[in-house]
């Protein structure tokens, strides 16, 4: 079994593969960089209660993070409970995967990951979105990352607003009845919504515009279903897209490394 970690900003995602390949559970955690070792442990060990599986099962682990201080204290609390060493995304994991000399040791673990998988499972050229804490753009053309687009996530983007403007409150993030917003909550609710889908379909035209149309749009993060629906451009839902990654990564390196008979 193979265990997956993504440890962003704002949750920490894991699935357990088996060794044909299929996500046997995926679960999310709160990012807590301020946790010790034993109490991610203690995290890891309620998690695979919850989906009755068992941790001795683990036979390898890879963890992506964009949390430099979680990073050593997770992969501590694996080896702890399964006596696996992770291995950590980062310089010297082979990606199968060209990145442009620019941004090689500047793109992040999880987007190199959702990248991997992306190239795997869809015809190129494509765009692969994450909306997590950021809302990232990422082009791929005859297997190279040729570059991104970063830009405020969708719950960022709202909490800035709520707190920089006194009379515009906190909201939750919903369907508002009409994009005509008859009230302060649901004008908000509207300009989320639809204004980061907005955002989303003039940002691929503009992005192929530049390069070259693409076959494939495939979305993922957590604010995915969200803003999706209400897209004009046609764009497919991957959520296991970066854990799929990860996977793929595992793979590609453990053979590698496995000594020829």
């Amino acid at each position: 079994m193979i265990l997956t970690i993504d440890i962003g900003n704002t949750a920490i995602t894991m699935g357990l593969f088996t060794p044909e390949g299929r996500l046997q559970f995926r679960g999310s955690l709160k990012t807590d960089k301020n946790k010790t070792r034993d109490q991610i442990a203690i995290d890891l060990l309620d998690m695979f209660h919850l989906y009755r599986s068992d941790l001795q099962g683990i036979t390898g682990a890879v963890i992506s993070s964009v949390v430099p201080p979680m990073t050593s204290a997770m992969a501590g609390a694996v080896e702890q409970l399964s006596g696996v060493r992770p291995m950590i995304v980062g310089p010297g994991v082979k990606t199968g995967m060209n990145i442009l000399a620019e941004i090689h040791n500047q793109l992040g673990a999880d987007i190199v990951a959702s990248s991997v998988a992306a190239i795997q499972k869809y015809p190129q050229p494509i765009i692969v979105i994450d909306m997590g804490t950021a809302t990232t753009f990422s082009y791929l053309s005859e297997s190279t990352y040729k570059g991104c687009v970063i830009i405020p996530g969708v719950r960022i983007a709202v909490e800035a607003l709520s707190g920089r403007a006194a009379e515009l409150p906190h909201i939750s993030l919903e369907q508002p009845p009409s994009i005509f917003g008859r009230s302060t909550i649901d004008a908000m609710r509207s300009g989320v919504l639809y204004g980061n889908a907005a955002m989303i379909d003039g940002m691929i035209q503009r992005m192929e515009a530049e390069a070259k149309p693409v076959a494939t749009v495939v979305m993922t993060g957590g604010n995915a279903e969200m803003i999706q629906p209400h897209c004009k451009r046609k764009i497919l839902i991957d959520e296991n897209l970066l854990l799929d990654g990860l996977y793929y990564l595992y793979q590609k390196n453990h053979e590698r490394r496995r000594p020829k008979k």
